[in-house]
C-alpha cells in the first residue's frame, strides 16, 4: 500500500507507472458485520451508536470482473445511507448483499459477513476489468453511487429505473471508505483539478440528488425565478440543492436548524432564511396529530419573506416530520420533490392541498450517470462547489457517522483513505485561489489552512 501511496502522491509518476504497481491481497476498510445486526435491538433510532457497529478491519482485495475498476480511495465521506447501515435501519444491509449475490458469480463475491460501506471516493484507477475502455490505471477519479446491470429494457430510457438498479457501498459491498474500491467503470467521473482528494470526494451523491431533484427533468425541472423551499439547506443534501437554485437563477427559501447554518447559507447568496429552532415550528401537536396551525403559520412566514408567493418546489427529505407543511406550503400546480425521509419513511399529508391545487410529488432517489456527469461538471467549472465542513481519518470512520446521526455537522463530513493528510491532490492551483473562499465556507473557523490554500 504504501507504493500506492508514493505513486500517487509523487510528481514525477505517469500514469502507466500504476498498472504495473503491486495490488495487496488485502485492504483496510469500515465495515458492519454480520453477527453484529441485532445489537441495537431495543433502542431508539436516537440512541443507536455508529460508533459501536463501525469497525475499521483488514478485507480480501476484489480483483474487477468484466466492466469494473479497482480504485486506490484517497477520499471518501459520509453520507445518510452511512447512517442508516451503521444501525441497521430500516433493515440489516446484508440481506441487500445476498439479493445481489444471487443475480450471477461476478456479484455472488459481495455476500460476505462484512460490509464495507462508503458511497463517495476519489482516488485513482489502479486496476481495470476486461472491457473497460475509457478508463486506465492512473486517471485520477471521482465516482457517483448507481450501479446498474443494463440488462433489461426499462433502464435504457433513465438508468435509475433499472431493475437491477443498486446505490454502490449501500446495496453492494466494497464501497468507498476504505483504502481501495471496487466500482463499475461507468460509475466514474473525471476529479476536478482545483480540489482537494476529500473536497472531492464528498460532493458525488448529495450534489448529484439534489442536481436531480431540482434540476433534471425526472425531477422539478427548475426554472429561473422559481421559489424553492429547501429543508436542511445547511446541511448535505441542502447545502448543495441551494448552491442549485442560487446557480440556476431561483431563489431559495432555506430552511436551517440554527444561527450557524443560517449564516452558512447566506454566505453562499441566500437572502431568504427560516431558522426553524428560533421560530418555534411544531408541526406535531403529538406523535399521532399534526397541526394544521403551524402549517399556515409557516405559510404565511414564507409568504412575508417571498412577497406573497408560495414555493413552486420543495425540496423535501426529512419526511414524516415535514411532509404535511410541505404539502400545504406547496403553490398551486407546484412541485414536491422527496427522497431520503431521514425523520421518518411514513408521511401524512392532506390530501385535500395536493388533489384539489393540482400539486404533484415526485420520488426521486439519486441520479443517472448523465445527471451525475452534469452535477460534476458544474464542480469542475467552478459553478457549485463542496461543502465539505470536517475530515476524519479512516480509523474515525464510526466518529465521523455519529456526527451526522446526531446532526451535529454542517455540509458534508469527509473520511480520508490512502491520503496521509489534508490538503493534498491539487493540480490546478489558480482556479483553487479564484474559489478558496467558497471551498473553505463550511470548515469550522477555527481550522487551520491546509497546504493547498497557501499559495
Amino acid at each position: 500500500m504504501e507504493e500506492i501511496i508514493s505513486a500517487v502522491l509523487s510528481e514525477d509518476a505517469v500514469e502507466g507507472d500504476f498498472g504495473a504497481l503491486p495490488v495487496p491481497d488485502h485492504y483496510r476498510g469500515a465495515v458492519v458485520l454480520r453477527d453484529e445486526t441485532a445489537m441495537f435491538e431495543g433502542l431508539a433510532t436516537a440512541d443507536k451508536d455508529p460508533g459501536k457497529s463501525l469497525h475499521v478491519q483488514d478485507v480480501p482485495t476484489p480483483m474487477p470482473a468484466p466492466g469494473e475498476v479497482l480504485v486506490a480511495v484517497m477520499a471518501s465521506a459520509i453520507n445518510y445511507n452511512t447512517v442508516w447501515s451503521a444501525i441497521f435501519e430500516p433493515l440489516p444491509t446484508f440481506g441487500f448483499l445476498e439479493r445481489y449475490a444471487r443475480s450471477g458469480p461476478d456479484a455472488a463475491r459481495h455476500d460476505q459477513p462484512y460490509h464495507v460501506l462508503g458511497s463517495d471516493l476519489s482516488g485513482v484507477v489502479l486496476r481495470t476489468g476486461p472491457g473497460v475502455r475509457r478508463w486506465k490505471p492512473g486517471d485520477r477519479v471521482v465516482a457517483h453511487c448507481l450501479s446498474v446491470e443494463l440488462e433489461s429494457p426499462d433502464g435504457h430510457d433513465d438508468t435509475m429505473l433499472d431493475p437491477e438498479q443498486r446505490i454502490w457501498g449501500f446495496e453492494t459491498n466494497f464501497g468507498g471508505l476504505a483504502e481501495l474500491a471496487l466500482v463499475k467503470a461507468n460509475q466514474l467521473m473525471p476529479m476536478p483539478d482545483h480540489l482537494t482528494w476529500e473536497e472531492a470526494a464528498c460532493s458525488g451523491l448529495v450534489n448529484s440528488t439534489a442536481y436531480r431533484q431540482l434540476v433534471s427533468r425526472n425531477g422539478a425541472g427548475m426554472k429561473q425565478g422559481d421559489v424553492v423551499l429547501i429543508w436542511g439547506a445547511g446541511g448535505g443534501l441542502g447545502s448543495y440543492a441551494t448552491q442549485l437554485a442560487l446557480n440556476g437563477g431561483a431563489v431559495p427559501v432555506c430552511v436551517v436548524s440554527g444561527p450557524r447554518k443560517a449564516e452558512l447559507v447566506r454566505s453562499m447568496g441566500a437572502e431568504l432564511v427560516i431558522d426553524r429552532a428560533a421560530e418555534g415550528y411544531r408541526f406535531w401537536r403529538d406523535p399521532q396529530t399534526q397541526d394544521p396551525r403551524e402549517w399556515r403559520r409557516f405559510g404565511a412566514r414564507i409568504r412575508e419573506l417571498t412577497g406573497g408567493q408560495d414555493p413552486d418546489i420543495v425540496v423535501e427529505h426529512p419526511g414524516r416530520e415535514t411532509f404535511g407543511a410541505s404539502v400545504y406550503v406547496t403553490r398551486r400546480g407546484g412541485t414536491v420533490v422527496t427522497c431520503a425521509s431521514t425523520a421518518g419513511y411514513q408521511h401524512q399529508y392532506d390530501n385535500r392541498y395536493l388533489w384539489m391545487s393540482l400539486k404533484r410529488i415526485v420520488g426521486t432517489h439519486f441520479a443517472n450517470y448523465r445527471e451525475a456527469w452534469e452535477a460534476n461538471r458544474l464542480i469542475a467549472r467552478g459553478m457549485i462547489h463542496p461543502t465539505l465542513s470536517a475530515v476524519f481519518p479512516l480509523t474515525a470512520t464510526g466518529e465521523a457517522t455519529r456526527e451526522v446521526h446526531a446532526n451535529r455537522h454542517s455540509g458534508k463530513v469527509g473520511v480520508l483513505g490512502l491520503a496521509p493528510a489534508e490538503g493534498l491532490g491539487v493540480r490546478d492551483p489558480e482556479t483553487r485561489q479564484r474559489h478558496l473562499a467558497a471551498l473553505n465556507r463550511f470548515r469550522t473557523p477555527q481550522a487551520p489552512p491546509t497546504a493547498a490554500d497557501t499559495p
